[in-house]
């Protein structure tokens, strides 16, 4: 690595012109993404009474938010953010607000609240992927760049813990349909904040020539890595959720107790992420990557043996601590492997697939539990993280453009004012 300080700390990252600004914009629409689901959820079921509706909607704005998120992502590429986000952002606004009227009160045909949802969920604007491009064209050294990607990671783990606060505080004076107004709000003010910043300038379309580098020129091998990383880190979590809730229910704990098992997660998420992010390390990210998810796969295992919720926790804090390493890592490896055109559909696929994965882990260890001893159920989560990491380990780049530490190198990009040369 090289930069022009041996440690770069946070602060430094904060300094940057325009940091502040620009972070604080997305943070700001990102917030939306953190109550939208919750809001949602609660509107739908006081709207049409019933759980099963409710649910159905959900499965439905989720699928059409995660797995179009690549092709949005290309939008952003193609035609530069400021073209591409603004639209996006309205048009998303426009039908989360078209939503909460028409499921304002109870009674509303769950057919045009089901539509409605579908209809966001195709909009969700890429708020996290372009803001890590963007980052990657400010920061002006890798060791910074990696700080970067961990504060963002840190941050985005707050507010995905904060939102269904906020939703909880404003349900108690107004309908939950206001929660979703606020998540609108939310969204289009921040992505437009976001994109009148001068640094987002530098996220430029792809030129004709980019256009279709094709396989190769995508890095279709070195992308894939992080990829199944971050899909085997989703399946882990989504399992992990639910198997708290029947860890506690089985040994007749409260049920608030499982908020603080899986707040355990996320500050151990916060820590090892704030950690991974001031260490200056030796081994490169692409070393790195079966590493994170290997300490993952093996704390998950630790808690098949947990025999009481104390030491659970423990095992699970010590699961968060490796799980924004390992996406961190997963951004910064996708990042070198495509071409600078590229960078926002890179991030968007590692973070479909972590979210995928959160879904498909969630359902698969539904359909397990009570058939299947917890403690196996644990085991099978971190099974999961472990043969990513296997998987990751057994395609590590052996080109000659790859580097001994297992990092492909991406291609030389020509900076513009203070962009660093890679990703």
């Amino acid at each position: 690595m090289s930069g022009s300080s041996p440690r770069p700390s946070y602060a430094a990252l904060l300094r940057i012109p325009h940091a502040r600004r620009t972070f604080a914009a997305a943070l700001t629409g990102r917030l939306s993404y953190g109550l939208v689901s919750l809001a949602m959820m609660l509107t739908t079921t006081r709207a049409t009474g019933s759980y099963a509706v409710a649910g159905t909607v959900m499965a439905l704005f989720g699928a059409a938010s995660v797995f179009l998120s690549p092709a949005r992502a290309a939008l952003i590429d193609r035609h530069g953010a400021r073209r591409a986000l603004i639209p996006m952002a309205s048009l998303y606004a426009g039908l989360l607000t078209a939503f909460a009227a028409v499921a304002w009160r109870p009674g509303a045909p769950a057919l045009a609240i089901g539509a409605l949802a579908v209809a966001a969920g195709t909009c969700t604007p890429p708020l996290g992927p372009t803001m890590r491009t963007v980052w990657s064209r400010m920061v002006p050294d890798e060791k910074l760049l990696q700080r970067a990607y961990s504060l963002d990671g840190v941050l985005e783990e707050i507010l995905f813990v904060s939102g269904p606060l906020l939703v909880g505080a404003v349900v108690q004076w107004a309908p939950p349909a206001a929660a979703v107004v606020l998540s609108a709000l939310l969204v289009w003010s921040g992505t437009l904040a976001f994109v009148l910043s001068p640094a987002v300038a530098g996220v430029r379309p792809a030129t004709a020539k980019a256009a279709h580098p094709g396989p190769r020129g995508l890095g279709v091998r070195a992308l894939a890595r992080p990829v199944v990383v971050a899909l085997g880190v989703g399946l882990s979590l989504g399992a992990v959720d639910l198997l708290v809730m029947a860890f506690a229910e089985q040994h007749h704990h409260r049920t608030d107790t499982v908020a603080w098992v899986l707040a355990a997660l996320s500050l151990g998420s916060a820590l090892g992420g704030l950690l991974n992010g001031a260490v200056d390390w030796r081994l490169s990210p692409g070393a790195r990557l079966p590493l994170t998810a290997g300490g993952l796969g093996l704390a998950l295992l630790a808690a098949a043996l947990a025999p009481g919720l104390g030491t659970l926790t423990a095992a699970v804090a010590c699961a968060g601590f490796f799980v924004a390493p390992a996406l961190t890592t997963s951004y910064l490896v996708a990042d070198a492997a495509v071409p600078s055109d590229f960078r926002t559909q890179a991030g968007a696929w590692v973070n479909t697939a972590v979210n995928a994965g959160s879904s498909g882990g969630a359902a698969g260890v539904g359909l397990m539990v009570g058939h299947v001893p917890l403690g196996w159920c644990f085991a099978i989560s971190g099974a999961v993280s472990l043969t990513a990491a296997l998987v990751c380990l057994c395609t590590a780049p052996t080109a000659p453009g790859a580097s001994a530490a297992g990092w492909e190198a991406g291609p030389e990009v020509t900076p513009e004012g203070a962009e660093p040369s890679r990703v």
